[in-house]
């Protein structure tokens, strides 16, 4: 009887570790056939096998931030789109690249940002902006109708190099978080900074490339999710009550 129980045990172990060698070559085939097709320096970070009619999750990387293409188990095929349940209409793909696009905020180096807070500060997000962008002097007018939020912004200064400059000027200034919409909402330019003053701009370009982003604005918020680009602010209040469903 323990003899039997254990050859049982045994090629079902056998039969695990065959499925998953078998696995193993096939996303390994899958990345040696798609990757060089992408063009572009596009990388090939992951391949998974999805529980949606036999495709494979192939999860690439141009240089921004991660995305996801479909594909079969022999590569030949490349599907390019959104998979969505059709009775109960989840995208499953937003949900997987919001998945892999995720940060832990709190292990975010704050430090390197300077905070606003506005109201009682209970929802927090962290952007990244650039001095110089339009879409992100739009967002600070958005910020602008909206209450009880804690801002920490990273000057992420990726456009020109009076980027640079403007950026680090609002950082030495007495209050960085004034100077900041005095620029990017009045467009009153900012004294220069004091030529003692070093301001965190390659530590935090590192880490921008660190969390993939690719364009400003790119806001996170508490729960580690990411929007790429500026939002209203109704937007931005329906992401708030995903957040912090309780004060909502």
């Amino acid at each position: 009887m323990f003899k039997c129980t254990s050859l049982k045990i045994a090629g079902f172990l056998l039969a695990v570790m065959s499925s998953l060698a078998s696995a193993q070559t096939i996303e390994a085939t899958i990345k040696k056939t798609i990757e060089p097709r992408l063009g572009d320096g596009t990388k090939v970070i992951a391949v998974t096998k999805t529980p949606y009619s036999g495709l494979y999750e192939v999860q690439v990387n141009g240089g921004g931030a991660p995305d996801i293409l479909y594909t079969d188990a022999k590569g030949k095929y490349l599907f390019i789109g959104n998979v969505v349940d059709v009775q109960t209409y989840q995208n499953y793909t937003k949900d997987r690249v919001d998945a892999i696009s995720a940060v832990k905020f709190n292990d975010l180096p704050l430090d390197l940002a300077f905070k606003t807070v506005k109201g009682n500060g209970s929802r927090v997000i962290a952007i990244f902006e650039d001095p110089n962008c339009g879409y992100c002097k739009k967002f600070q007018e958005t910020l602008k109708s909206v209450d009880n939020v804690t801002v920490y912004t990273f000057l992420y200064n990726i456009l020109s190099p009076d980027s640079v400059v403007r950026a680090r000027n609002v950082w030495c200034s007495a209050n960085p978080s004034q100077a900041w919409e005095d620029w990017m909402v009045n467009g009153k330019t900012t004294p220069s900074a004091p030529v003692t003053c070093a301001a965190p701009n390659e530590k935090v370009l590192a880490l921008g490339k660190k969390l993939r982003v690719s364009g400003t604005p790119t806001i996170f918020f508490a729960d580690g999710s990411r929007i790429p680009g500026a939002i209203d602010a109704a937007g931005l209040e329906e992401k708030f009550k995903t957040v912090y469903p309780s004060k909502s």
